[in-house]
């Protein structure tokens, strides 16, 4: 099977958006970047033992390999789940790990991608997965086939312009400034690429099916930040969504 440099992901309305995939080297180097985090962190719990002097150096390496492995699956999964798919070297190399859809990723996910990760990366140097990888279309190791995950670059497809129209429009949904930064914090990239998308391929859809599919991608960012009943109270979800978009592409 011939591994693809992006995946298609159809909609249920005729609409084909387009994600590049994470190769086998961009993640090896995010994997890098984390691993360096972790081993720093290690350390330096390592030394701060060192400084108690009652506990028996058989109990210290314990106790250090059990934060080792603790971190290695904490440090992915907490990140992953609270930066949008993202660790540090997810996000110092351009990547992010989203759902087999584009959109954002459960916990379920999260957690089920990176238990699995003491299989990946077995016998050394995640050899298991990184072959996987190699014989999957999507390029998925174990644990993104058993979570239904992918890893995509983001930093290097330009972002596409705003419709027109954009600019004459009265966002209700600016002036929480604090609910607008923590929604930018939770979405994926590939879910608001999605968005604009369906948003400037609007004309090309029949009345209901561009209402199913601007009901589906608003519900999921609905679900991200509650704003207070005023701000949303009189929108549907394609001008919902217009203030979505707006908000999260205007700060790039």
């Amino acid at each position: 099977m011939t591994a693809a440099s992006a995946v298609e992901i159809h909609t249920g309305d005729g609409v084909t958006f387009t994600l590049p995939l994470a190769g086998p080297v961009s993640r090896f180097l995010a994997l890098a970047v984390d691993w360096a985090a972790i081993s720093a962190t290690v350390i330096a719990i390592s030394t701060a033992f060192s400084y108690v002097p009652k506990v028996s150096d058989n109990i210290k390496s314990a106790i250090l390999a059990v934060a080792f492995f603790v971190l290695t699956i904490g440090y992915s999964a907490i990140l992953e789940w609270k930066l949008a798919g993202r660790t540090l070297g997810k996000r110092v190399v351009g990547l992010r790990v989203a759902n087999i859809n584009g959109f954002r990723l459960t916990f379920p996910q999260v957690l089920i991608r990176n238990l699995l990760r003491s299989v990946d990366s077995l016998p050394f140097f995640y050899l298991v997965g990184g072959s996987v990888m190699l014989l999957t279309r999507n390029m998925q190791r174990l644990g993104d086939l058993a979570a239904g995950t992918i890893v995509v670059r983001t930093n290097e497809a330009p972002l596409p312009q705003m419709p027109p129209g954009a600019a004459t429009r009265t966002n209700s949904l600016k002036p929480y400034r604090t609910l607008t930064a923590r929604l930018r914090q939770k979405v994926n990239p590939a879910a608001a690429r999605i968005a604009l998308e369906a948003l400037k391929r609007r004309d090309q859809l029949d009345a209901e099916s561009r209402l199913q599919l601007f009901a589906e991608i608003a519900a999921d960012f609905r679900s991200l930040v509650e704003f207070p009943e005023e701000a949303t109270l009189y929108l549907t979800d394609e001008q919902y969504l217009w203030n979505v978009v707006e908000i999260l592409y205007a700060h790039r």
